[in-house]
């Protein structure tokens, strides 16, 4: 029996993680540029938090065995739970303010230097409210939300998993 500090299910955990967030990522550019949906400030945010899950995620089906995971466990979930925060305050906060510029979520994006290196996946070009949208039916962020919330129960997952073997 392997344990699950490392074998199939922990590896289908963390790839699922990986393509999930990527997917999620892919998923918003395509209605950025397909359909023009221009992301705020807090749409780029929670894309980079998605893209560093994915990394988090890799890392622990390279970083084998009990430590790698409960790594790999603890920060998506700490990552799941900035994701969470900043979905929450794009819709509670940021989509009813008239304007969103310097805010905390671009000047995280601006300090890493993702705007200037990639700017056709990490530049703002809407305002928080102009960005507000439904998508069937739900805020946007409150999809951004879901997944943070599945990718965080997803890392409480392998860390219980592994603190009980």
């Amino acid at each position: 029996m392997t344990s699950s500090s490392s074998g199939p299910g922990r590896d289908a955990v963390l790839l699922a993680v990986a393509a999930v967030c990527v997917g999620a990522v892919a998923l918003a550019l395509l209605l950025q540029y397909r359909f023009d949906m221009q992301p705020c400030p807090w749409c780029i945010l929670q894309r980079v938090i998605f893209l560093a899950i994915a990394l988090v995620a890799l890392l622990g089906l390279v970083w084998r065995g009990r430590v790698g995971t409960l790594v790999a466990g603890a920060g998506m979930g700490a990552l799941a739970t900035a994701g969470m925060a900043a979905a929450l305050w794009q819709y509670v906060v940021a989509s009813n303010a008239e304007a969103c510029n310097l805010t905390l979520a671009e000047r995280i994006v601006a300090a890493l230097g993702l705007d200037a290196r990639w700017p056709e996946v990490f530049t703002a070009y809407a305002s928080c409210k102009d960005a507000a949208v439904k998508l069937l039916g739900l805020p946007f962020e409150f999809w951004s939300l879901a997944l943070f919330v599945l990718i965080d129960l997803a890392g409480m997952l392998l860390i219980v998993r592994t603190v009980r073997r």
